[in-house]
């Protein structure tokens, strides 16, 4: 089996047991709420990646964290992410009517239930952190409240999807979409990354090069999905291509071209890995990561 065929293999087990921990902490859809909880359920239980996960899984096994505390973690993570992509494509934001293939859930549901559901799984990934099952250490448990509220919010996730919005009005430069870029994706893949080390109490160096790799990971990422809006298929993204251009929306690939767009996202990720030097063998699935990230057609 091959560098990348294991890669995936370790992100398809990572993906099933962190699903299998999202499922438990869903609500059923019973009782008056239930077209809610079916909304939630629907927005996360679907087909994706779960790349997030995965870093916080790993960073976990890297200091030793027990595997209920991170997959509590990843699957909050994970609440987050969902609840982003929701609002992400409500007709107010980019109009989506396909997400991983399927009806977004403004579409399967209605456009209030989709704010709900967002809002629900937002507030969801919080309760999970703050609850004392997520790490024994109430420290700890504020530290990684504080650590996500900072990466989704207004100075994060948040904030780059006001950016977002403005790309598609304003002329902005190289600078200001390699902002808006590590904001609006690299913010919550920080979050993922450094979590392990959250858990496991690891020094202020081991945390520093975790956020660098993700600093520059999260903007190879996004790159990535640009180049897949310009160049790849709606059969493989599992949602609509060609936004970006028909918006006139400014990034990476629209400023630099194609070819030198995936240059960029290459050398982001090499130098990503770079900082991971001194980590030893236990960050190589970081590694691999950063390879993935730019190969991928999904």
């Amino acid at each position: 089996m091959n560098t990348s065929a294991i890669f995936r293999s370790a992100l398809s087990d990572a993906a099933a047991s962190v699903d299998a921990v999202i499922d438990r902490l869903l609500p059923e859809p019973t009782g008056p709420e239930a077209p809610l909880f079916e909304a939630m359920r629907y927005a996360v239980l679907g087909p994706g990646k779960r790349m997030r996960p995965f870093f916080v899984l790993t960073g976990a096994r890297m200091f030793g964290v027990k595997e209920q505390s991170a997959l509590r973690v990843a699957a909050a993570v994970e609440f987050v992410h969902a609840y982003s992509l929701v609002h992400d494509d409500l007709p107010a934001m980019d109009d989506d009517d396909v997400r991983r293939g399927r009806p977004t859930v403004h579409r399967r549901f209605d456009e209030a239930t989709a704010i709900l559901a967002g809002d629900a799984l937002q507030t969801l990934a919080f309760e999970v952190l703050a609850d004392t099952d997520t790490h024994w250490d109430p420290q700890v448990r504020c530290d990684l409240v504080r650590d996500l509220a900072a990466a989704a919010g207004g100075r994060g996730m948040v904030g780059g999807q006001m950016l977002d919005l403005r790309a598609a009005e304003e002329n902005f430069d190289i600078g200001a979409v390699a902002r808006l870029e590590r904001l609006k994706t690299g913010a919550l893949i920080a979050f993922s990354c450094s979590a392990g080390a959250v858990l496991g109490n690891a020094g202020s160096q081991v945390r520093a090069a975790l956020a660098a790799y993700a600093h520059d990971l999260g903007f190879a990422f996004q790159i990535a999905d640009d180049l897949l809006d310009a160049e790849g298929s709606e059969a493989e993204t599992g949602k609509r291509v060609g936004k970006d251009a028909g918006a006139g929306k400014a990034t990476v690939v629209a400023l630099l071209g194609v070819e030198a767009a995936r240059q960029h996202a290459v050398m982001l990720a090499n130098q990503a890995v770079a900082h991971l030097d001194g980590l030893g063998s236990g960050a190589d699935p970081f590694r691999a990561a950063a390879r993935f990230v730019v190969e991928r057609r999904s």
